[in-house]
């Protein structure tokens, strides 16, 4: 049977598997370190080509550059979608303090969840169908270079809708979660940075003529805290404050960053008024604000398709002793959100299994490697039943 074959090709290459895995983490590839990322990138490029895929490649200026894959791009059936991305949150020189380790059935590393495990995850999910003589429709890859900045500064999102578009089914390979939980729902991210400009003085000898940036935005932040309707699923994070420089003076200068999760996409024109409204009101007199939007999400939409994804991704667990996974909405945003926007079924959080990303502690559950890499396959069988 074929997907013997490819549960064997699997078991066969455990440790070239893991030793790809400890490659991509060692490598630097914080979404600001745009050379570490395309290095990143270029080294999937050459083993995809190795199994005879048509690579391109979409370059930015100033974000790592987007990997786009395709194997069989003639085959008459639609294309199944494997996405993600190479950057990480952590910054260069993470690396050389916490490279690669395994330790008691987990591995450590920047990424190693978030998610490089996925990265190597999906690749040997399409070698082992390679292998395995597999033709019936295209498999199609997507990943990116910036997505922990929300695709600030690149079109990836519009790179992502555009060449999903047409695809049966994508597997977004997110971050995936100890308790098999698949997520089939992400709230929306949207980001505000929020800038005050004040007046400094001399608090003993001149403070009459001082005007203060940090209690204006103090002011600010509490109005913008007062706008999360927990009813309505949107909610407000002032995140981060910075302002002043030494405590006797007044500072002339503050600033907020602000985090807003949303369920609806429609949501979107009200909140940006709201905080609007409050960074064109003047608490200090003598003070000015500017207000910037920054990364954002759109929100992943449960759809059908989703839902009947999803249900082909439990019948595959339960046919091959993977567990009980359940449906799972998160806040979290992720690039799962363009491909249902393209309107292609898709389930996320598909790679390997962990906690704590985003942190020192960040970790994978080495087994998940390659139990994922066999889901992700026979799910591929399946997609004739979808």
């Amino acid at each position: 049977m074929q997907k013997q074959a490819i549960f064997q090709y699997i078991d066969e290459h455990r440790g070239e598997m893991m030793a790809l895995w400890q490659e991509l983490v060692n490598r630097e590839s914080g979404s600001a370190d745009k050379a570490g990322v395309d290095k990143v990138q270029d080294r999937i490029k050459n083993i995809l080509e190795a199994e005879g895929a048509l690579v391109r490649m979409v370059e930015y200026e100033q974000a790592g550059n987007m990997l786009i894959a395709e194997i069989g791009g003639d085959r008459a059936k639609a294309p199944v979608l494997f996405s993600g991305h190479v950057d990480t949150v952590f910054k260069t020189g993470t690396v050389e303090k916490r490279p690669f380790t395994v330790r008691d059935g987990k591995a450590y590393g920047p990424g190693v969840l978030d998610m490089k495990g996925g990265v190597v995850a999906f690749l040997y999910a399409v070698k082992a169908l390679r292998a395995a003589g597999f033709s019936e429709r295209p498999i199609k890859m997507l990943l990116a270079g910036d997505e922990e900045t929300g695709h600030l500064a690149s079109n990836a999102a519009e790179v992502f809708v555009e060449e999903a578009r047409g695809c049966a089914a994508a597997f977004n390979c997110e971050t995936g979660f100890v308790d098999d939980a698949i997520v089939v729902g992400r709230k929306g991210v949207a980001g505000f940075t929020m800038e005050v400009r004040g007046v400094a003085a001399h608090v003993g000898n001149d403070p009459e003529n001082g005007r203060s940036a940090i209690v204006e935005i103090a002011h600010k932040l509490l109005e913008v805290e007062k706008l999360t309707d927990w009813q309505e699923g949107t909610s407000f994070n002032v995140g981060v404050i910075e302002g002043g420089t030494v405590p006797n003076a007044t500072p002339d200068y503050a600033k907020i960053r602000i985090d807003v999760r949303f369920v609806d996409e429609n949501a979107i024109p009200k909140f940006t008024r709201q905080i609007e409204a409050i960074a064109a009101k003047t608490y200090v007199p003598g003070t000015t604000t500017t207000l910037t939007a920054g990364a954002s999400f759109k929100p992943m939409t449960t759809t059908e398709g989703v839902k009947r994804l999803f249900r082909l991704v439990k019948e595959t667990y339960a046919e091959n002793g993977f567990g009980a996974p359940y449906e799972k909405a998160v806040g979290g945003g992720a690039d799962s959100a363009y491909t249902v926007i393209a309107g292609v079924p898709t389930v996320c959080a598909m790679g390997v299994k962990g906690g704590r990303n985003h942190s020192p502690e960040e970790y994978a559950i080495v087994e998940s490697l390659f139990e994922r890499a066999k889901l992700l396959a026979a799910c591929v069988l399946k997609l004739n039943s979808l």
